[in-house]
Order: structure tokens, then C-alpha cells, then sequence
């Protein structure tokens, strides 16, 4: 009786130690950043979430996005962060490149957003990647980048 006992504690101990491991494996989630036109919106978590220098965040941000979403002419982008990336600050990139001075707010909303406005007699963009950049105003240091592919239903 004693060994079937200690059989099944040592089965235990096993299981909850396996599942220990398991679960220490894991990463934490990243913070989430969320965009919106209209009734549509997308979210997703950090392509990029550690300490960036400039050249890292920018080849992030050149990462193929995971979550896109249509971007009608003329709508109210609307960006939304999680309060971790607001305190820190966070900034848009187009297509890897700085776009908008920091942030400090979990939400932005940019009126009659023409994303894909081009130079008369050149064809519109079908796409752009648009990426939520952490960074502290002024630093040239990083912490996370969030991709989205916004595409152009009118090209």
C-alpha cells in the first residue's frame, strides 16, 4: 500500500512539475494596439517586443503584417493601445518610415484619413504597412511594433 502511494505521489509530483515547465516556456502576451475604420477593426500583438535601436524597429516594422484591413477613401482611422504603450508614447510609421510625431494617449483618431493619396498621374497604392512604433519623444530607443497591412479597395 505504502508503494502504491508513493507511485501515484511520485505521478503527481511528475505531472506538476511537466506542467510547471510548460507553462514557464510560455511568453507573456504583448500589450495589444487595435486599428478601426468604420465598423471594422483589427487588433494584434507586438511583431517586435524588446529594447529596439532604430535599424531593428525599422526592420520590424518592415515585417509582413499578420492582420490587415480595408481602408475606405476619406473614413476616421482610429488607433487604440493598450495603457503600457501610452505611458511609454507610441508614434505611426508608413511602409517603415516615420509618419507622426509620439503619442501619449491610448487612443487617436485621425479625421478623413486619405492614406493612399498619391501624385497626380501616378497610379494609387493597393497597400501599405502602417505600424504602431513604442518610443519613448525623443529617444532612439524602442520597445514594441505592431504591423497592420491597411488596403486600398479603390486601387
Amino acid at each position: 500500500m505504502t508503494s502504491q502511494r508513493s507511485r501515484r505521489a511520485a505521478a503527481t509530483l511528475g505531472a506538476v512539475s511537466a506542467g510547471l515547465l510548460v507553462l514557464s516556456a510560455c511568453d507573456k502576451p504583448t500589450p495589444m494596439a487595435t486599428v478601426t475604420f468604420g465598423t471594422e477593426s483589427v487588433s494584434t500583438e507586438a511583431e517586435c517586443y524588446e529594447t529596439l535601436s532604430a535599424e531593428q524597429a525599422a526592420k520590424c516594422a518592415r515585417e509582413k503584417p499578420s492582420k490587415s484591413i480595408d481602408v475606405p477613401q476619406g473614413e476616421t482611422l482610429r488607433i487604440g493601445v493598450d495603457p503600457e504603450i501610452a505611458d511609454t508614447g507610441w508614434a505611426l510609421w508608413i511602409n517603415g518610415e516615420p509618419a507622426t510625431d509620439t503619442f501619449k494617449k491610448t487612443y487617436w483618431a485621425f479625421q478623413n484619413a486619405d492614406l493612399f493619396a498619391t501624385q497626380p498621374g501616378q497610379p494609387a497604392q493597393k497597400s501599405l504597412t502602417v505600424s504602431v512604433v513604442e518610443q519613448k519623444k525623443g529617444s532612439t530607443q524602442y520597445k514594441g511594433v505592431w504591423n497592420f497591412k491597411f488596403e486600398n479597395p479603390d486601387a
